[in-house]
């Protein structure tokens, strides 16, 4: 029996990771390529998924028997403050047609990738499974978290109505090659990559900003993409599973800020702005459910991964559009 594995978004960071780990991992792993699969990575350039008909065709294309669904529109604060309202309705449109064509098609399996902002912004720690719905989302990036809510609801409501086998994943903070290290839109590690290479080029001051306290969890793409084939292979329940380090590996973000430093070989002035606000001290997310589920996972320690990320930025700097220095508040697909 041949399956097809459709990757929407299949072109980002998740995207390239999942095909980089199916592409090298050996023979007889647990995450490796099996015999009968075709595993298709789709970018946006094959069709808008905001729109249904393109969707359709996207699906009537390959045939898939199984999708992971990474296709969003995504941007850092500023965008998902100023954009509430196209972040809800095109990430809706997106979700909506992209589940809907699966149920036509008779798809048998999905995942869809979630984000820790789905969470309440007021909430006991650490999150879990079953906090998604106990509360609002913070103000800040409501509508692109109200979209990706819904997903649960719907794949709930497909299951119920036609016994879709939908469910959701719902990552940590990722990095790793391919990332997006816009300096004006990317995350935190991605960002201050950037800003201490071009310390280093332009022989300015590294300035981080905030005192470097918060925590953060932090999952290496690689091993979120083995995560994602897991789940694809071995998880069949509705309910998402929180995809993460455990809550004993938080990071301060002076220790990434540290790493940084020293995987970019700067030498120059380093230092932090306290001025600057923190954000959130620690948002810490349980993996209790997916160790147990799994039956353990060996995570790439943090250093290392942080040097193989630094090593694909400064590799790709120079290159074209995809380097990583691409646009923010686009389709990542």
């Amino acid at each position: 029996m041949v399956n097809v594995i459709l990757v929407t978004g299949g072109t980002g960071l998740v995207g390239k990771a999942i095909e980089h780990v199916i592409n090298t991992e050996p023979e007889g792993s647990r995450f490796g390529k099996k015999p009968g699969e075709t595993w298709v990575f789709a970018s946006s350039s094959e069709g808008d998924l905001r729109d249904p008909d393109q969707t359709r065709k996207l699906y009537e294309k390959y045939k898939p028997t199984h999708v992971i669904h990474l296709a969003a529109l995504v941007g850092g604060l500023f965008k998902n403050m100023k954009y509430k309202l196209t972040f809800l309705r095109d990430n809706i449109l997106i979700n909506d047609n992209v589940l809907h064509a699966a149920y036509e098609h008779k798809t048998e399996k999905v995942i869809s990738c979630l984000s820790t902002c789905v969470f309440p912004d007021k909430v006991e720690y650490p999150l879990d499974e079953n906090k998604i719905h106990s509360g609002p989302p913070h103000s800040s990036n409501f509508g692109y978290a109200h979209a990706k809510r819904m997903v649960d609801v719907q794949n709930h409501a497909y299951k119920e109505e036609f016994g879709c086998n939908f469910t959701s994943a719902i990552p940590t903070n990722v990095f790793g090659p391919h990332d997006n290290f816009d300096l004006e839109d990317s995350h935190v590690i991605p960002g201050l990559i950037h800003k201490c290479y071009l310390a280093k080029q332009n022989q300015t001051p590294f300035v981080v900003s905030g005192t470097g306290k918060p925590l953060r969890q932090f999952i290496f793409s690689y091993d979120l993409a083995k995560l994602f084939i897991w789940m694809l292979r071995e998880y069949d329940d509705v309910e998402p599973v929180i995809l993460s380090v455990g809550e004993d590996e938080e990071v301060s973000i002076k220790e990434v800020a540290n790493a940084i430093v020293k995987a970019v070989g700067f030498k120059g002035d380093y230092k932090f702005d306290p001025s600057r606000a923190d954000g959130q001290f620690r948002k810490p997310a349980s993996n209790k459910k997916l160790l147990t589920l799994m039956g353990g996972f060996q995570f790439t320690p943090f250093e290392e991964a942080l040097d193989l990320t630094v090593k694909w930025f400064l590799d790709n700097y120079n290159n074209n559009a995809r380097t990583g220095i691409q646009k923010s508040c686009e389709l990542e697909a």
